[in-house]
């Protein structure tokens, strides 16, 4: 274990005792992306899940910003989010110090959900239907809630995933082996993502709070139920970006165009779907392809980002080529 994670590890143990949580629970990394999230098994009674927040890339009021829509789709009955636990403080939101880290970190402590990810491997014609009909409620409910004074989250327009000025992960140029001719290729690629999406539009139809992440690592089977965790990526963004996020490391697997097809017979249960909406899909998933290009570039020290590696870039090369091949004039 490294250094940095070590630290990480004795704030979240330091973390247990913001929360009516006996402190020799058993503290597990179970992801570590943007944040560090542990599952915190009690020796007694129920388990739950600890998240780490990076520093500085979520303001307190962004934070308490997602909780509030989480638990106004559980309680709305859209979709079952995760609870979020009150300190003893009474606030969700902790700020923790430790020794090991220079700086002290936010924390939130959600109820543990039970459930099963969904692999690549499985039959997913199912799932992903399902993972069309929650996007589909998510997005109406989106719509018409309103939203508490002061909310806050990111947008995720072109300009803050592959502009130049402002990518919330950083440049695609920077991707792992990045060369003259990718650069080309892949920008090349980028300009018509940003002429197709500006012939788009960004109307209140089309654009809108979305959970940013639906990836099937952020969702969990459990029965008959369909969960979605993990909304630290939920911000403002087109409605169809949802649907490219479904597919998300794995955009090249050959199920990728049947999968979205059941995705968009569940989406239509309970929401319309455009001709425009349907022939734009392409167009996000080449920019969440990009987008992530830049994300492994920017996060290196990660586990699945050195597990995407060089390949990842590579079979994005492809990608542009097929997408620029299809949609270029």
């Amino acid at each position: 274990m490294s250094e940095n994670l070590a630290s990480l590890l004795a704030l979240a143990r330091h973390g247990l005792s913001h929360f009516d949580i006996e402190s020799d629970a058993r503290v597990d990394l179970i992801n570590l992306s943007e944040n560090a999230t542990y599952r915190i098994a009690p020796r007694a009674g129920p388990c739950f899940a600890l998240r780490v927040h990076r520093e500085g890339y979520h303001s307190r009021m962004a934070i308490d910003s997602e909780l509030a829509w989480m638990m106004a789709l559980r309680d709305a009955g859209v979709a079952i989010t995760p609870r979020p636990v009150l300190g003893r403080d009474g606030a969700y939101i902790q700020d923790v110090y430790s020794a090991a880290l220079m700086a002290g970190r936010q924390v939130v402590l959600f109820a543990w959900e039970d459930g099963r990810q969904p692999l690549m491997s499985d039959a997913l014609e199912k799932p992903f239907e399902a993972l069309g009909e929650v996007a589909a409620r998510m997005h109406i409910h989106s719509r018409s809630w309103v939203r508490p004074e002061r909310f806050q989250r990111f947008t995720w327009n072109f300009e803050t995933s592959l502009g130049e000025a402002q990518p919330h992960w950083g440049q695609w140029r920077d991707g792992l082996g990045m060369d003259v001719p990718r650069i080309k290729l892949f920008g090349r690629a980028v300009d018509l993502i940003k002429q197709r999406l500006m012939a788009y539009g960004k109307g209140a139809d089309r654009f809108g709070l979305v959970h940013g992440d639906l990836r099937l690592a952020n969702v969990l089977i459990d029965g008959s139920n369909v969960k979605v965790i993990d909304f630290d990526d939920c911000g403002f963004s087109w409605f169809m970006y949802d649907a490219a996020t479904t597919v998300s490391f794995y955009e090249d697997d050959a199920k990728v165009p049947g999968l979205m097809e059941s995705w968009k017979s569940g989406y239509r249960r309970f929401a319309h779907l455009s001709i425009e909406d349907e022939n734009e899909i392409p167009t996000f998933i080449m920019l969440r392809r990009l987008l992530l290009v830049a994300w492994i570039g920017s996060h290196r020290e990660t586990e699945l980002a050195q597990a995407m590696g060089l390949d990842y870039t590579q079979g994005t090369a492809a990608l542009c080529e097929k997408y620029l091949s299809a949609f270029s004039k």
